[in-house]
């Protein structure tokens, strides 16, 4: 079970040099449960990492908003570790809190942001876009159809 995530960020602060925040966040990858085979298709692949992400969407009903969980997995260590760190930040939450979070803003907090490689911080906004837009679509999904009809014209057009 992964930590909370300011146990995450209290963790990561402690640690002084890049070598062993690496170490820290592919730790954080490897206590991500397994994803099971089925989950490692191409509707959860996320588009625009270099490597191999999977994110799968749960939903819990729950009043007055429903509970978005997710589970990850990618076939690069760091990047695992990189997912772990956005489950932790994202997962068990409402769709509205989902979407009020800032993740780039913790990742340039940490320092990741200048640490990681463009392909993998373009992985990450990937990853960040992919939660994002599933909570956007269940926030959608809970409005009537004449307001999302409403709401959709004005983004197409």
């Amino acid at each position: 079970m992964l930590p909370p995530v300011d146990e995450i960020v209290a963790n990561f602060e402690l640690l002084d040099d890049w070598e062993e925040r690496y170490r820290y966040l592919i730790e954080l990858g490897r206590m991500l449960p397994t994803l099971p085979p089925e989950a490692h298709s191409d509707a959860n692949k996320v588009q625009g990492c270099a490597s191999q992400v999977w994110l799968d969407r749960r939903i819990e009903p729950a009043a007055p908003e429903p509970i978005l969980h997710w589970r990850g997995d990618s076939d690069a260590h760091i990047v695992r570790g990189l997912i772990a760190l956005l489950l932790a930040l994202y997962s068990g939450k409402p769709a509205s809190e989902v979407l009020a979070i800032d993740a780039l803003g913790l990742f340039r907090g940490l320092g990741l942001s200048e640490h990681l490689t463009p392909q993998r911080s373009n992985g990450v906004r990937s990853m960040v876009e992919r939660i994002r837009s599933d909570a956007r679509m269940e926030m959608l999904s809970r409005l009537p159809l004449a307001v999302t009809q409403r709401v959709c014209s004005r983004h197409l057009n």
